[in-house]
């Protein structure tokens, strides 16, 4: 079959990408003439390798999906941290009107939360002061490329290099010098020449030293040749190298400091993850980080119906009725709450004193969007405020 084996937005928003059972339900549901008003709430009762919490991504496209269907939504705002077991979106509404999107709707919140949490975690790792790039698209189907570099820019990348996610994000797409132009310009200083003959010069010149010689050598070789025009030195693949990656950096940084080239950073890419960042981070000044981010496990979300037609009612291990969850904005605690008990809802923290706020809010109402929807670097300044108060290793400012 020719074509890519993809689902078309139309196929999707016709709720074409859906369980057969849900079809089957909804057929049953018509032919014996049953509908009903339902709350339906997603929750993931835990997180992948002992995750305390993760960042709600997602929403946007929920928002789409759902665009034109007589449904409320309640949600958290993307960029939320959440924890197991809160309710991060609430749909309300005819069963009959939202049931077949719920395949959907999963989809599109349990993969990007998955990255954009993975990317925090390397933001978190990376520190405020180093450069954090997602470089992984080429490793995930190319039609869903800007989805993964929009979740990796929410959970705190700088930048993303692939073209039509940076344009999806409004921002310039970020790249370097790859291997094949040092191999096809026979030498790495030729090729980092050719670079800045050609490229544009607000483009930061970051030259790839490992395709053939040395690095150390090579570092010399190409910070002689550009001087002050040269911003980094990116060194790739490290697997393939042998030795400590970690010594090979700093033999780099030493040679470079000892003869007055100490401006020029240190980048690397290539196998990158968040201990290896952890690691390397007294010697590298940015991270090109591509499969660790795009391949991030999900958040296995599920969505469980919680009340029909005003009556509370959940399956056997869940909590019925609608809910809200409740953080304090000093320590950070949560707390999920019946939604109907808003007058017992606290506005102090027991514990700290600290005000508390409600995470859930209205999203959408007869299906069109409630209130304007934000930017994504406003979501990623989002993300990074709410890590501060959940990350008790984060060092130096925001990003």
């Amino acid at each position: 079959m020719k074509g890519f084996h993809i689902a078309t937005p139309e196929q999707i928003k016709a709720g074409a990408v859906t369980d057969v059972y849900f079809q089957r339900t909804a057929a049953i549901l018509d032919a014996k003439g049953v509908d009903a008003h339902v709350r339906a709430e997603f929750i993931a009762k835990s997180f992948y390798d002992g995750w305390e919490w993760a960042v709600f991504a997602g929403l946007a496209e929920v928002n789409h999906l759902l665009d034109g269907i007589d449904v409320n939504v309640r949600a958290m705002e993307e960029g939320e941290i959440f924890r197991p077991l809160e309710p991060v979106i609430e749909i309300e509404g005819s069963y009959r009107e939202f049931g077949v999107y719920e395949t959907a709707v999963l989809g599109l919140i349990c993969q990007a939360s998955g990255i954009a949490t993975r990317a925090a975690r390397c933001r978190l790792a990376a520190g405020s002061e180093r450069k954090l790039i997602s470089f992984g698209a080429r490793r995930m189907h190319p039609a869903i490329a800007p989805m993964i570099e929009r979740a990796a820019y929410l959970g705190g990348c700088d930048g993303v290099a692939v073209v039509a996610s940076a344009e999806l994000l409004g921002t310039e797409p970020v790249g370097t010098i790859p291997h094949t132009l040092v191999l096809l310009m026979g030498d790495t200083i030729r090729a980092t020449q050719a670079f800045d003959e050609v490229i544009d010069k607000k483009i930061p010149r970051i030259s790839l030293i490992d395709t053939f010689n040395d690095e150390k050598f090579a570092a010399l070789e190409v910070a002689k040749a550009l001087g002050s025009r040269l911003t980094a030195l990116r060194l790739d693949t490290p697997s393939s190298r042998r030795g400590d990656f970690f010594e090979i950096l700093s033999e780099v940084r030493w040679e470079l400091d000892l003869r007055g080239y100490s401006d020029i950073g240190l980048f690397v890419s290539g196998g990158i993850d968040e201990e290896t960042i952890r690691q390397l981070n007294p010697v590298v000044s940015g991270y090109g980080v591509g499969t660790w981010i795009s391949a991030a496990p999900i958040v296995d979300f599920s969505m469980d119906i919680v009340e029909i037609d005003g009556e509370p009612l959940a399956k056997r291990g869940k909590r019925s009725g609608a809910k809200q969850v409740l953080r304090c904005s000093g320590c950070h605690e949560d707390d999920i709450v019946p939604l109907q008990k808003t007058e017992e809802w606290p506005e102090r923290c027991p514990d700290c004193g600290s005000a508390v706020r409600p995470l859930i809010a209205p999203q959408m109402q007869g299906g069109q969007p409630v209130g304007p929807q934000p930017q994504p670097s406003e979501i990623r300044a989002r993300t990074l405020q709410r890590l501060v108060g959940f990350a008790i290793d984060w060092e130096g400012e925001l990003p």
